[in-house]
């Protein structure tokens, strides 16, 4: 992984995000130039992590997760998860504009497909329940089986799902989607912005 990050920094002027929850490989992409690490327990598995990114400097990405999907009240419960990782990248020194968030769209929410699919489908009903942690969001739900799920279609077929995905994240001001198809996406989001501009 090093020698690809290194070679992208080398001749590409582009930010570099680094995919792990493992402190070791963390670090080894931060060396070799990585700018972001995208952590999909938000700081809550490796104890190393966050004191690692604050070391480099970098940004980060954390995302909600957890081990067992049990929940008092779903949205209430998440956001509470999602406050602990802020607090621990906090305490670490990490500044506020290095830290951005992701609701996990399809991870610790259950394993039981029908509850699974209403729980991940309640996230998107209410995506502006993020904004009031007070940081940029990124919502990543590209090909993911809830929209597979609930239209009753292979990965390779969601493409239109995802793009009503991504106009509800533009709408709820989110700074940030992760997606596949990036063209057809960037043309949703600019059509989005500009029929939100006239309001």
């Amino acid at each position: 992984t090093a020698p690809v990050i290194e070679a992208v920094k080398k001749n590409f002027d582009v930010p570099v995000s680094i995919d792990t929850y493992k402190s070791d490989v963390a670090e080894a992409a931060l060396q070799a130039g990585a700018d972001l690490v995208n952590d999909i327990w938000g700081f809550q598995y490796d104890e190393k992590m966050a004191g690692l990114v604050k070391k480099y400097d970098a940004a980060c990405c954390l995302m909600h997760n957890k081990n067992e999907a049990v929940y008092k009240d779903f949205l209430k419960d998440m956001y509470a998860e999602l406050q602990k990782c802020v607090d621990t990248a906090k305490a670490a020194g990490i500044e506020d504009d290095r830290i951005m968030l992701d609701p996990g769209v399809g991870f610790g929410k259950t394993y039981e497909m029908n509850l699974d699919v209403k729980m991940n489908l309640e996230i998107i009903d209410k995506l502006e329940i993020m904004q009031k942690l007070n940081y940029p969001i990124l919502l990543g739900t590209s090909r993911k089986s809830m929209i597979g799920l609930t239209l009753d279609l292979p990965v390779t077929e969601r493409e239109e799902g995802t793009l009503v995905t991504t106009v509800m994240a533009v709408q709820s001001h989110y700074g940030f989607v992760r997606v596949h198809d990036a063209e057809k996406n960037r043309r949703a989001i600019k059509m989005t912005e500009v029929i939100l501009a006239r309001e």
